[in-house]
């Protein structure tokens, strides 16, 4: 115990030393109000981050049928592709704690929304309900306490978010249909939207789920399997607590990202093994100068609930709705135990890619899933053994290995 807290303590020194020869709290506070100049020492969030590489950025709004307040960005063109009605749509949609910032972070040429408006895609950037770009409702205020904005879990996204979005997306475009491409939690919601609303498969021309996450029998991050056996404790802890939102974003991390994990920093190999904790292990895969921009996006915020849904699949074996306990399972559905998400109705077609190091979707539990829905267009392995669940996102090669396929893919079925 002397130890855990002597490397606490001095973590905690060398975080405060780091901060203090960073731009001020003060300053991101300004600067994130519109009151001040960016700092130097912090990175830029979505939109900025398009519009410095260069490409024209739209922000959008809408709201859901249950008073959630979603943000969007769309790239309707780039420096080569000017943008035009008629475009082909690309929706794209970011997992657990991350954002749209995913989808850019890589940079122009690599980053796969850049690479899908490079290839002619009218392209829109999703956020759930509860990250950084999406903490607002029209009653509820997450900062309150106990209030009832984070009562939600990933099974809203899929049955609220996703088709509030897409519907815009589609209605401001005119088109009917449109490409998917989701990873982690991304792919989650996709398949809770297509099962439970399946009039939603007619709208997908195609969907690309990069590291699906359904079923999780067999994932092997320490991280999940570390709190799942003591999910139900942990829940009524926070909710005793008053806490719901998980790892929200914050200066802080911002900042400690920027000066702990910054090239030449001691600690920029704890940042990265952080990281491969949760997803798997795979070094040269990950580009440590762009650790700052990742954890000033990430980790973007969720629901409490979110993390307990996951843990609850883990410890079932099974995709199922969220489980409320006994007496409320028997309110709201019925029965004692939750119900399954009826995966048979989802027709719409769909790829998936998967990794053999992915720490939170295993190949038998992608394989699983596989069997489990009516259209697959088929399994993809992506070729280096030891891609993980992250490098989907932030992987040094991901346009090589992975996102020329995806878009290969996505131009047949146009």
């Amino acid at each position: 115990m002397v130890l855990k807290n002597s490397c606490w303590v001095a973590l905690a020194l060398a975080s405060v030393i780091a901060l203090a020869q960073a731009a001020t709290i003060g300053d991101v506070l300004a600067f994130r109000a519109g009151d001040g100049p960016q700092p130097t020492g912090i990175a830029p969030l979505t939109g900025d981050i398009i519009t410095n590489d260069g490409y024209p950025v739209e922000e959008h709004q809408v709201t859901t049928a249950d008073g959630y307040i979603l943000t969007m960005f769309r790239i309707p063109g780039g420096p080569g592709n000017p943008p035009r009605e008629g475009k082909n749509v690309a929706f794209i949609q970011h997992g657990l704690l991350c954002s749209s910032a995913d989808w850019v972070i890589l940079g122009p040429g690599k980053a796969l929304a850049y690479m899908l408006v490079d290839a002619g895609y009218d392209v829109w950037l999703g956020n759930a309900r509860g990250n950084t770009h999406s903490r607002q409702h029209i009653f509820h205020d997450p900062d309150a306490r106990n209030t009832d904005f984070w009562d939600f879990s990933w099974h809203e996204i899929g049955f609220f978010d996703l088709p509030a979005m897409i519907d815009y997306a589609l209605q401001y475009t005119g088109q009917t249909s449109l490409q998917y491409a989701g990873h982690s939690q991304g792919t989650t919601s996709f398949f809770i939207m297509t099962s439970l609303r399946p009039e939603y498969n007619q709208r997908i021309r195609s969907m690309h789920a990069l590291a699906p996450v359904a079923f999780m029998s067999n994932l092997r991050s320490p991280f999940v399997r570390a709190f799942a056996p003591f999910v139900d404790q942990i829940e009524w802890l926070m909710r005793m607590l008053g806490v719901n939102e998980f790892l929200p974003s914050s200066d802080m991390m911002t900042l400690g990202g920027q000066m702990l994990c910054r090239d030449e920093a001691l600690f920029q190999e704890v940042c990265a093994n952080v990281l491969f904790l949760i997803g798997g292990y795979n070094s040269p895969q990950l580009n440590r100068t762009m650790l700052p921009a990742i954890l000033a996006n990430t980790p973007a915020g969720a629901s409490v609930n979110q993390l307990v849904h996951y843990a609850q699949g883990y410890n079932s074996g099974r995709f199922r709705q969220f489980d409320f306990g006994l007496t409320l399972n028997l309110i709201r559905y019925g029965s004692i135990r939750p119900p399954d998400y009826p995966l048979d109705r989802v027709t719409a077609p769909v790829a998936l890619h998967y990794g053999d190091n992915d720490w939170l979707a295993a190949v038998s539990d992608v394989r699983q899933l596989h069997s489990s829905i009516r259209n697959p267009i088929g399994l993809f392995r992506v070729s280096d053994p030891n891609w993980n669940h992250l490098d989907f996102t932030w992987g040094i090669d991901a346009d090589t290995l992975l996102y020329r396929r995806v878009i290969s893919f996505m131009d047949r079925y146009n």
